[in-house]
């Protein structure tokens, strides 16, 4: 049996999707849906523009499809009965320090670089079978394990010459396996660069690979996005985006990983009556396929998610604009059991050069 930690519905090292043309985050459970690039208003001045943002996300919260679940569910009526049990996942809290750098050619063509740097500490109570007694989640129980490293960088180019005033765009991009990746094959050994448990039961072994900084694929992405003013003072925008790996680097029988597909669609509205602050709200809409192959937890990673993101974005001069956001669920079906965040919040700084 193994018992490295379950995954959470979405590859959360993917969750630094910043400042891309409606690249949005892509992560599932820990609400990492918002558009910034919408946050800030869409541009077609020519030259560099650097992003910085850091976002928070505590999973603290075990759901099973649209409602709350508990240790004695996860055991006794597991996800994959075949296991005879589940893994009581306990809490884990995410910071990601998203840096990207967004060169526009002219007003049709741009390309942007995003790197990541991951931050996350979690802590779980292991795989039990059943029958659960109270005595499996028990403090001595607890197992803690903790991700410090730079995640997976993306390359996406965008168009949006379609249109005489540049409001229609469309994205290409990759997803490089910049981050350390892996997990523990089928004979128990370490594959890739994994993460391990620093203490409890499972002390010495792997992170699961969906937790870990990096995924160790290369995905292909494609999107577009569409804004348009809707009335004096009243900007609307929408924008979708779809990613596929198309190579896993874990790739051998006993040690592959494939995470799964994910497409997110985000729509909002930007109050411009005032010059230096705009309130706005955006709704942020994300599914996710299971992850595949044999490091991956097919029972426990696939769901579909939405979330409300009331925000606000201030000019601090010409060039230079702040913004903050905070994402509250309002919708989720989830496979199997997985611990969800009650919000989550971003600030973030961009810097015209």
């Amino acid at each position: 049996m193994r018992f490295a930690s379950k995954p959470v519905i979405a590859i959360t090292a993917l969750c630094a999707a910043g400042f891309l043309p409606q690249v949005v985050h892509a992560c599932a459970t820990c609400g990492c849906t918002l558009s910034t690039d919408a946050a800030t208003g869409y541009s077609t001045a020519s030259g560099w523009r650097v992003n910085i943002d850091y976002t928070f996300i505590d999973q603290n919260q075990l759901r099973h499809g649209s409602g709350k679940a508990n240790p004695e569910q996860v055991v006794n009526q597991p996800s994959d009965p075949s296991l005879g049990g589940g893994e009581i996942e306990r809490n884990t809290i995410n910071r990601y320090i998203n840096v990207s750098a967004t060169y526009r050619f002219n007003a049709d063509w741009g390309v942007t670089f995003l790197l990541p740097y991951v931050i996350r500490d979690h802590s779980t109570y292991g795989t039990q079978l059943a029958p659960y007694t109270p005595g499996e989640t028990a403090p001595n129980q607890i197992s803690d394990a903790h991700v410090s490293g730079i995640g997976d960088g993306k390359i996406i180019a965008s168009y949006q010459g379609f249109l005489p005033t540049h409001n229609l765009g469309v994205q290409l991009g990759v997803k490089l396996p910049t981050g350390h990746y892996g997990g523990q094959d089928i004979d128990g050994n370490l594959v890739g660069h994994p993460v391990t448990f620093k203490s409890g039961p499972n002390l010495g072994q792997s992170l699961d690979t969906s937790l870990q900084a990096g995924t160790g694929s290369t995905d292909i992405i494609l999107g577009g996005y569409y804004f348009q003013p809707v009335s004096q003072n009243f900007d609307a925008f929408v924008n979708g985006q779809f990613q596929t790996a198309v190579k896993e680097n874990l790739d051998r029988p006993g040690a592959n990983f494939r995470p799964g597909n994910t497409a997110t669609v985000s729509v909002g509205l930007r109050y411009e009556a005032h010059a230096n602050w705009v309130p706005q709200l955006q709704i942020n809409w994300l599914h996710k396929m299971a992850d595949q192959g044999f490091l991956a937890d097919h029972p426990n990673t696939e769901g579909t998610v939405a979330y409300l993101s009331p925000g606000i974005s201030g000019s601090l001069s010409k060039n230079l604009q702040v913004y903050a956001f905070v994402q509250v669920p309002i919708y989720s079906h989830l496979q199997g059991y997985q611990i969800f965040p009650g919000w989550t919040g971003t600030v973030g700084i961009s810097m015209k050069l």
